[in-house]
């Protein structure tokens, strides 16, 4: 599985999808800058994310003044393919219902979007309210990328669902631009413009339609892989967090040793030697990644015992009960149960 692109990699993806170069494009704004006074003080003075905010804010923005199509935004949130996320994108599309996808993509957004633009959602009793805020860019700017986000939110839900977006209603802080056809088009839900916030209502009935590509058992492995990604997990790596990482990935049909060995290119004499220097073997760390994903199992699946026992590779499902047990002191159904 190839790894997940970031905000600007997957916006480039999608500019090739419409028709557009990118390379054009990187040269128009290089062009743009060496034209501007120089601001040294200003630009060293901000931070990373900050820096990737403004980026694709030009790339954006620079994309639309080269196609002349104000609606571009628009057109590029429709084309971007979910897909091109990686393990972010697949586990959204394993949910199993559009309100776990939704919540996946609120909690996950934040591995590859600006940190300049934040998500939240706020619960009501016939639905949920998905809010942008953007803390940078110039007005334009901001309503280019919340076209680009919304019509990308919109389009997911209609693919991961295969349905309409009946139900669904945006409201958008800006006055209803001239291009307005362009939403009728690719975003097909009531729009009103000049509110407080950038934000879309999906209401209940929308949130409990199943997702076309779900796969409970899949969806608990791409998930363990965002939860890593997420808290910055790999980032200096051992053996034994890497041996976690292949075992969690080949969920299903777990590796043994030797096939991990082979993975990591050693053999199995230096691998032990490697797991012994740091304190554990290769048993306990199998056993660990086991009760992460059994937990994760019960708790977000309708799966029963026998099929989580074979997908954790127990010939047994009584041998499984008792591995259970002795984890977490109580039995999968006690423990289905109490995370209810």
């Amino acid at each position: 599985m190839k790894g997940p692109l970031n905000a600007k990699e997957a916006f480039v993806s999608a500019l090739e999808r419409v028709g557009i170069d990118p390379v054009r494009l990187f040269n128009a704004i290089n062009s743009s800058a060496s034209e501007l006074p120089k601001q040294s003080t200003v630009v060293s003075s901000k931070s990373e994310p900050e820096r990737k905010s403004a980026q694709l804010h030009a790339l954006l923005q620079t994309a639309v003044e080269l196609s002349g199509d104000p609606g571009l935004a628009i057109r590029l949130g429709h084309n971007v393919d979910i897909a091109d996320f990686g393990a972010f994108g697949f586990a959204i599309m394993s949910s199993v219902d559009m309100k776990a996808a939704t919540k996946l993509h609120l909690r996950y957004v934040k591995i590859f979007a600006p940190a300049a633009n934040k998500w939240s959602s706020i619960e009501h009793g016939n639905g949920l309210t998905v809010r942008l805020q953007q803390s940078l860019g110039t007005p334009a700017q901001q309503q280019l990328v919340a076209e680009m986000a919304f019509s990308n939110l919109v389009s997911n839900g209609q693919f991961l669902s295969g349905s309409s977006a009946e139900g669904i209603e945006l409201q958008l802080n800006y006055p209803k631009p001239a291009h307005f056809k362009a939403y009728q088009k690719h975003i097909p839900v009531p729009t009103v413009f000049d509110q407080e916030y950038n934000q879309c209502f999906l209401p209940n009935e929308w949130l409990k339609l199943p997702v076309r590509t779900a796969n409970p058992a899949a969806s608990v492995a791409f998930i363990q892989q965002c939860e890593e990604m997420l808290q910055g997990l790999n980032r200096i790596e051992n053996t034994s967090s890497a041996i976690r990482r292949l075992l969690i990935q080949s969920a299903g049909a777990l590796l043994n040793i030797s096939q991990v060995a082979d993975r990591l290119h050693v053999n199995e004499r230096t691998l032990r030697r490697r797991l012994n220097a740091e304190s554990t073997n290769f048993r306990i760390i199998c056993d660990e990644v086991r009760n992460v994903l059994a937990q994760q199992y019960l708790a977000h699946t309708s799966l029963n015992v026998a099929d989580i026992a074979h997908l954790l590779s127990y010939s047994e499902t009584v041998n499984f009960r008792r591995a259970f047990v002795r984890w977490n002191a109580m039995t999968p159904n006690q423990y289905r149960q109490q995370a209810a």
